[in-house]
């Protein structure tokens, strides 16, 4: 594995680096959001610009993801550790799978279990419907989409606007919140729209 190279990427859906573990909630964040989307690696030792600090103490920081995965994700998660020496300095890789268990939850401060879920470089708390396509996008047998009036409307207003809202959706569809969200988490799954979610609001574009 070429440190360095994947260093260079920067971070992304299925990479984040990390300078040191100082909490086990916040860890338990980045490990569910990746065990929720596809997977990814923690670079331990690599400050957020990319400059490699290396660990201090190995053991110690093995110690606190494995507790983390084990303790404050639920269902528990497996990290796999990898030990790079990068100009003398050492990174520890920390591996998680994409999950077939999904959802996952992380215990946060509060003692509160949350779903998150990687959206470029960061790991955001998930909305009902990322929730519902993280748990459908587990029992995916090729969704078939059917072409309704709802769809020609999402379509039709994605055309103009370019991007949609769950209330904007609903309210062109005069249909319940909780319809317009079944079509709009197939459609997802299908591969034929995006999330994307900001502190503020959660929006849904075509994928071109």
């Amino acid at each position: 594995m070429n440190i360095k190279k994947l260093i260079l990427q920067g971070e992304g859906t299925t990479l984040d680096f990390k300078k040191t573990i100082t909490s086990n909630e916040k860890i338990a964040k980045s490990l569910v959001a990746f065990a929720n989307n596809k997977g990814g690696q923690l670079l331990i030792g690599v400050a957020d610009d990319g400059t490699i600090k290396g660990v201090k103490s190995e053991d110690e920081e093995r110690y606190m993801i494995t507790k983390s995965a084990h303790q404050f994700c639920r269902p528990a998660i497996e990290p796999e550790f990898e030990e790079i020496y990068v100009d003398d300095k050492l990174v520890l890789v920390v591996s998680i799978q994409a999950s077939d268990t999904k959802p996952h939850y992380a215990l946060d401060e509060n003692k509160k279990w949350w779903v998150y879920f990687r959206v470029q470089d960061k790991s955001l708390l998930a909305s009902k419907i990322i929730v519902d396509v993280i748990k459908k996008s587990g029992d995916q047998n090729g969704q078939l989409i059917s072409y309704t009036d709802y769809e020609k409307k999402l379509f039709e207003y994605l055309g103009q606007q370019g991007r949609i809202t769950l209330k904007e959706f609903s309210k062109i569809t005069r249909s319940s919140y909780k319809k317009a969200q079944k079509v709009l988490v197939n459609l997802i799954i299908s591969g034929v729209i995006q999330p994307h979610t900001s502190e503020k609001e959660e929006y849904f574009t075509s994928i071109q």
